[in-house]
């Protein structure tokens, strides 16, 4: 537990964007339930279900999830007991890093021919292109186009 306490604390320390996203999403787990969430899935049992953890380390992973707002805890819409969980438009923000995920899975993962899910477009059916970050002037952006400027002094 202290290892990780002292994770934390360095990596809200750390200048680097994406060591602060992988100390909130890194794990299988969080991203996982936001991918459930992006499915539609709100309910803890549904998660717990889907997901086949273990239900403390998914209340650990939820609230931890709340805590960082990429989801909020809210009553449940059919108005029982239950509450409900649901990605917040921080947590929408994510919808990209699922998908550019999903996609290189896909090229890398799978070997042809091997089926898997597919995402769509709800409305058009149609796959969802294929993403890559784009220049300035719109081209596409190779790694050697990009360069990361650290801070002075790190």
């Amino acid at each position: 537990m202290r290892d990780d306490k002292a994770a934390e604390a360095h990596a809200e320390a750390e200048a680097c964007p994406v060591a602060r996203s992988v100390n909130v999403i890194g794990d299988r787990w969080s991203l996982l339930i936001v991918r459930d969430a992006f499915d539609g899935m709100r309910r803890f049992s549904d998660f717990q279900r889907n997901l086949g953890m273990a239900r403390n380390v998914l209340a650990d992973r939820l609230r931890r999830l709340v805590e960082a707002g990429i989801l909020d805890q809210q009553p449940a819409s059919d108005g029982s007991a239950y509450q409900e969980y649901v990605l917040t438009p921080r947590g929408e923000e994510l919808f990209p890093v699922v998908v550019a995920l999903r996609q290189w899975a896909e090229s890398h993962l799978f070997t042809q021919g091997e089926p898997h899910s597919d995402l769509v477009e709800r409305t058009s059916g149609k796959p969802i292109p294929r993403m890559v970050p784009r220049a300035h002037d719109g081209g596409t952006l190779m790694p050697h186009d990009a360069e990361v400027r650290k801070l002075a002094g790190r």
